[in-house]
């Protein structure tokens, strides 16, 4: 099964947008199995959208095009294609009751032509939009596959995951159920990880195995063709398996899970608090684990000190810490973490002290940071990473490593490259 993409926008080929689209539905397809042999961006013109169409007609089976679903004079795509095929618009009633209900509801006067999000072609399969208005739709006409999602990130990525996986392997692929299972893994680079399970990826065509990055946090997507859930499943396990028997000190949850609801869930089964000094982060590490109702019991507080005055007067960091190793080191970001959780008579406390760029700080350069961990009850340490010059980069994967060490500590992984508490600076 060989799959082109054609996305339709002017707004795309002048680059006020950029098309995360076509890269979304190549990890997506190839998921499934089907090869993108193409990507192609053409503007809001019916001519040109058509010889578009006629030459991936030529040369693949399925046809996917974003974009241009909606209500304007730009929105070309539906009655081009209609044209095209040969075959009538005509009116989905449940997305045209949506389009009238959402006005209503919004006291917002519905201009005519947003109706027109509402027609689909003749004979086709309509794609709901959980999340806009434009209805979506496929269409198989002389054994080649016809796919018109909408062009917005959001509501294309859930028509796609919700319902046209799901017609693509009933209808397309003859099978009969999807199954899929997204792993979670962070502590490594996506090409590190691709790199360690290549053999699995590469002599996999069903379950297919798909590997991305997103803010550091990896995602692996195992994807099953099968005769119902429940094979499906066990082939997926097999794979699971092989992954975990190479991936297994990486791994920290599935689903959509991030690393910091993670955290949550294991300090809230052990009764544990934590708190954090932070310094580069600014308080964007215990924001992290302040995102929903749980927080309070995990946590009563935290503490964000830049200078090393308040370093010194509000966190009670030594001076003498300060003059002889600066508080861009490990011993500084130990001390900090003991010293939050001493404030705050918490379980583990955190220590974030680094230089988030972009100028240097005390001879170190941009991307130079320290985490420090105390763990009641255990020898504190501090662990140095050095990232890049991008500072608000920098201050994104304190945050997440800082996480990641939480998390090893409480699953007594060991973690390499640490100083001790006590021991002189390296």
């Amino acid at each position: 099964m060989k799959a082109e993409i054609i996305s339709i926008g002017t707004e795309l080929l002048l680059g006020h947008v950029v098309n995360t689209n076509a890269a979304f539905l190549s990890r997506e397809l190839a998921a499934l199995g089907v090869e993108v042999y193409h990507h192609v961006t053409v503007g809001d013109n019916p001519d040109r959208l058509v010889e578009a169409i006629k030459q991936a007609e030529k040369r693949v089976d399925l046809i996917v095009l974003s974009g241009g679903l909606g209500p304007t004079e730009d929105d070309i795509t539906k009655k081009t294609l209609a044209s095209h095929l040969g075959v009538d618009l005509i009116l989905h009633e449940e997305t045209e009751d949506k389009i009238i209900t959402y006005h209503k509801n919004s006291d917002f006067n519905m201009p005519e032509n947003n109706q027109l999000q509402a027609l689909i072609l003749t004979d086709s399969i309509p794609l709901t939009n959980d999340t806009g208005l434009a209805v979506g739709m496929m269409l198989t006409q002389n054994n080649r596959h016809y796919a018109l999602l909408p062009g917005p990130p959001d509501e294309l990525e859930l028509m796609v995951e919700n319902y046209l996986k799901e017609e693509i392997v009933k209808h397309i692929l003859d099978e009969q159920v999807l199954v899929s299972r997204v792993m979670r893994f962070f502590g490594l680079t996506e090409a590190q990880l691709a790199e360690k399970i290549q053999d699995i990826v590469v002599n996999q065509s069903n379950p297919t195995v798909a590997v991305y990055a997103n803010d550091g946090e990896i995602t692996v997507r195992i994807t099953a063709k099968a005769e119902n859930e429940e094979q499906g499943n066990e082939v997926i396990d097999e794979i699971e398996k092989d992954i975990m028997e190479i991936l297994s000190d990486y791994f920290f949850g599935y689903g959509d899970k991030r690393l910091a609801d993670v955290i949550k869930d294991m300090l809230i089964e052990r009764s544990l608090t934590i708190t954090a000094a932070e310094s580069l982060t600014g308080g964007a590490f215990l924001s992290e684990l302040t995102s929903d109702l749980s927080a309070g019991s995990i946590l009563e507080g935290g503490v964000v000190t830049y200078s090393e005055d308040k370093k010194n007067k509000v966190l009670k960091v030594t001076k003498e810490t300060i003059k002889k190793y600066g508080v861009v080191s490990p011993e500084c970001a130990i001390e900090m973490a003991e010293k939050s959780r001493a404030m705050f008579d918490a379980d583990i406390g955190v220590g974030l002290t680094g230089v988030a760029g972009p100028s240097s700080l005390e001879d170190q350069i941009p991307g130079s940071v320290y985490i420090g961990i105390a763990f009641k009850d255990k020898r504190s340490f501090s662990k140095h990473f050095q990232f890049g010059y991008k500072r608000n980069r920098n201050r994104r994967l304190a945050v997440q490593n800082a996480l990641e060490l939480v998390r090893r500590v409480l699953k007594d992984i060991p973690i390499e490259k640490t100083i001790f508490y006590g021991e002189d600076k390296k």
